[in-house]
């Protein structure tokens, strides 16, 4: 079986198994959810287990964002990333809340003396002075958040360009990556506090793409609208490129009539940009950053591992925004205009 570590679709040979594996497992209703969710595991295991992701053309930035809190915002940033490395891309996730959860599930140090985002948006440091490599895969990268973070919106109230800090650095990165002949960011995601002030205009700023997790619980869309006006802000008078393309549905129990109806009304609302996979609900998810680990590298074979895998392969083979949509951070990133 295939590492995962090559680049570009699998074979057809490859293709023709999985399709006989798929047809293999049945088909199980919803009124036995045990079964049926040991059959969307099945089907899961075989879609990821082994297979390549495409390399986009050029760097993705996705913003990880919900003002509404408890949503699995750090846990759909980490995972997706580390199932992406997992297969073979590279990905930078840039830690821009205070809480630095997404610094801990990767395994990276964040001490209150460590050069964090903080360093980054203050222009104390650069990316490259302060990223570091997770212990769980070479190819999956992180700028760290510290305590320190916590006091970034106020300190940036008064300083030049206060927006767009984050859209700078990260563009001298890329360029910086480029020019050492570094191996490209495929992907980078950056974990948002769940708030609408600085940090996160920030992180819109230096996208293209913003992925939106939203909760299989009541209340799921309160507080989306004023998500997606403050989006069409940032798009009017500081990033034009900026997009919602990607929703995932998190913390999902099949066995409920809720779950089922807050899908259905997302789907309604939102079809093209909602995600087929969603994620359920998972104890070994919540388990995972007690360690110091994503769920991809606690229990790879677990049902949040796998629907996770299987969501960060969805989104590489969906269509990335056009390029002249493409993210600021990302369109002098060989250096050119």
């Amino acid at each position: 079986m295939a590492d995962g570590r090559s680049g570009g679709r699998d074979s057809l040979d490859d293709e023709a198994r999985r399709a006989a594996q798929l047809d293999s497992i049945p088909v199980i209703g919803l009124d036995t959810p045990l079964a049926a969710q040991v059959a969307t595991d099945a089907r899961r295991r075989v879609t990821t287990m082994g297979t390549t992701y495409d390399r986009p053309a050029q760097t993705r930035v996705f913003t990880v964002a919900n003002q509404k809190g408890g949503v699995g915002k750090t846990t759909t940033a980490v995972n997706i990333a580390a199932a992406m490395a997992r297969a073979g891309l590279t990905v930078l996730v840039i830690d821009n809340d205070p809480q630095g959860n997404a610094s801990t599930a990767l395994g990276i140090e964040h001490g209150p003396e460590t050069l964090s985002t903080y360093d980054v948006l203050l222009g104390d440091s650069s990316i490259a002075d302060v990223v570091q490599t997770s212990p769980a895969d070479d190819r999956l990268l992180c700028v760290p958040s510290t305590i320190n973070l916590s006091g970034a919106e106020i300190e940036l109230v008064t300083v030049d360009s206060r927006e767009t800090r984050l859209r700078e650095a990260l563009r001298t990165y890329l360029i910086h990556r480029s020019s050492s002949d570094l191996p490209r960011i495929d992907y980078v995601f950056i974990d948002c506090p769940p708030s609408l002030g600085l940090l996160t205009v920030n992180a819109f700023t230096a996208a293209a793409e913003v992925l939106i997790p939203i909760q299989c619980e009541y209340y799921a869309l309160e507080g989306l609208s004023q998500l997606l006006k403050n989006i069409q802000l940032i798009q009017a008078h500081l990033n034009p490129a900026l997009a919602v393309s990607t929703i995932l549905l998190t913390m999902s129990d099949i066995r409920t009539n809720l779950a089922r109806e807050v899908a259905s009304e997302v789907r309604e609302h939102f079809g093209d940009e909602t995600l087929r996979t969603v994620i359920p609900r998972s104890v070994r998810i919540s388990e995972a950053p007690s360690y110091g680990q994503t769920v991809i590298s606690y229990d790879p074979s677990s049902s949040g591992a796998l629907a996770y895998a299987e969501a960060a392969r969805e989104i590489s083979r969906r269509q990335a925004p056009a390029l002249d949509r493409q993210s600021p951070a990302t369109s002098t990133e060989n250096g050119t205009a």
